[in-house]
């Protein structure tokens, strides 16, 4: 990850790109990254059935959300998809691919960052199947690495089996940048939760000093590498 890059993040549900990657984000914007965010999923309007006008209210408010907590972290522009949540493998593949290309295609990011392929949640595991398949390494593909990030009370409860394991081997400082993710964290009303769940603010803390202390770092954000091409 050098500086002034084109990032681009790739998330399954609103809120996935905070959790996952906020405080590198901030921090990457702050030494003249450009970031971009895709989110996929229409998030939790769609988890239940609801009234119309009630579905519509609910998302028009998660993208809200999703939008306020871009600003806070310093993404220059959030595009949003509409598939359905917590139901992605009632999709064809194809589609989430092509969606992901789309992007792709007008970004032309030096960096992308998803979802680890083991997370218990399988909209996770789908999503980092598109992005694998968008970005696979063709001549001239302008992304040369991607990683996969770790999302509270996703990743780390998936079935403890080898290969789903989290195995970071890229550690990111957040001391700097930390507050802003909790702070953009904060924007989602709607999904932050109370402690001791993970997906609350203490769950952040917590987990940003366990990866600070494997890193010898006050806080850190851990991440997989998937692929670097040098």
């Amino acid at each position: 990850m050098d500086k002034k890059q084109k990032i681009l993040v790739v998330a399954a549900h609103p809120d996935d790109e905070v959790l996952g990657c906020g405080a590198t984000i901030a921090k990457l914007k702050k030494q003249g990254s450009q970031i971009f965010c895709l989110i996929l999923g229409r998030g939790k309007s769609s988890r239940y059935k609801t009234e119309k006008d009630t579905y519509k209210k609910e998302k028009a408010a998660l993208k809200k959300e999703a939008e306020k907590a871009g600003k806070i972290l310093g993404i220059s522009k959030m595009f949003f998809e509409d598939f359905p949540d917590q139901k992605y493998e009632t999709v064809p593949l194809i589609e989430i691919i092509k969606s992901v290309e789309k992007i792709k295609n007008q970004i032309k990011p030096d960096v992308v960052f998803t979802h680890h392929s083991g997370d218990l949640n399988l909209d996770h595991q789908i999503t980092f199947k598109a992005v694998i398949t968008a970005f696979r390494p063709l001549k001239g593909e302008s992304a040369k690495e991607i990683f996969s990030f770790e999302v509270l009370s996703s990743t780390e409860w998936s079935l403890p089996k080898r290969k789903n394991y989290f195995v970071p081997n890229v550690f990111v400082d957040a001391s700097q940048t930390l507050q802003k993710k909790l702070g953009a964290m904060a924007s989602y009303k709607s999904e932050l939760k109370k402690y001791p769940h993970p997906r609350s603010s203490e769950g952040i803390k917590i987990l940003a000093q366990k990866r600070g202390m494997e890193a010898g770092l006050k806080f850190a954000e851990a991440f997989e590498l998937i692929r670097l091409i040098k």
